[in-house]
């Protein structure tokens, strides 16, 4: 989910139309759907989504078609562009092009706008599963990494080279000083990290330096998964988008907005 204006962009990764759920940000109604066309409708995983102020457009990642969409608004008009490497995570540069987080080949990925294809960071082999990639103050970068059975779920801080300066956890845990699969991060203006734990069903807040603060929101306010987060600065809100899995498939979800 995504925040513009004052409008709400929720993304339905698992329908094959009407993907883009847009609600009033005050009164939390439904205002209308938007669809992003693709070209397999029975292989829709669209995976994440952000919205750009200065481009009047949002980004979806599309990991099935290993590609970008487009979604000019309000008007709704959609491109896409091929990234190779299952997109995953999506976040925006200083300058207002898109950080795509290349699972598969451990790499980061910018883009303009328009598709063109703009740096290339190459990530060490320690960083496997790349979920999400935000860019901070003075070119460097913090990613989180690791997925189910896998050796290391870290949030990492990046040199410009791609090394890793300083991380936060270590082999899967719980506690304060270890994450289950975190996959998706949220940075506030004086670079604290919060962090959606989705093992152990809660989101974590980090310092900039990497060190544990406090659990923002607790595994007795999460009922599922907590894939995603969002946080809109300027009215104070942290969105936090969990998700139901039974029966080998998603069966609910909702919204929790927790004000910080």
């Amino acid at each position: 989910m995504t925040t513009l204006d004052n409008h709400l962009y929720v993304l339905r990764g698992n329908k094959s139309t009407e993907q883009i759920e847009v609600y009033d940000i005050n009164s939390y109604l439904l205002l209308r759907c938007v669809t992003v066309p693709v070209s397999n409708v029975r292989k829709v995983s669209l995976g994440d989504i952000v919205a750009c102020g200065h481009n009047r457009c949002a980004y979806i990642s599309d990991y099935a078609q290993c590609s970008v969409h487009r979604v000019a608004l309000p008007g709704a008009t959609v491109t896409q562009w091929p990234v190779n490497g299952a997109p995953h995570g999506l976040s925006l540069t200083a300058t207002h092009s898109v950080l795509v987080s290349c699972c598969r080949v451990r790499k980061v990925k910018e883009f303009s706008t328009d598709g063109q294809l703009l740096h290339v960071l190459i990530l060490p082999h320690d960083i496997a599963s790349l979920s999400h990639t935000v860019q901070l103050s003075r070119g460097k970068f913090i990613v989180c990494h690791g997925q189910h059975d896998e050796p290391s779920h870290r949030v990492c801080h990046l040199g410009s080279d791609g090394s890793v300066a300083r991380s936060y956890g270590g082999p899967k845990g719980s506690g304060s000083l270890r994450m289950n699969t975190p996959s998706h991060m949220a940075v506030d203006r004086k670079e604290f990290v919060f962090v959606a734990d989705v093992g152990n069903h809660r989101v974590l807040l980090l310092s900039p330096m990497l060190t544990y603060v406090r659990e923002v929101v607790s595994r007795e306010q999460i009922e599922w998964w907590p894939y995603t987060i969002h946080l809109d600065s300027a009215r104070q809100h942290l969105y936090v988008a969990e998700n139901e899995f039974k029966d080998d498939r998603w069966t609910a979800g909702r919204i929790l907005v927790v004000s910080i």
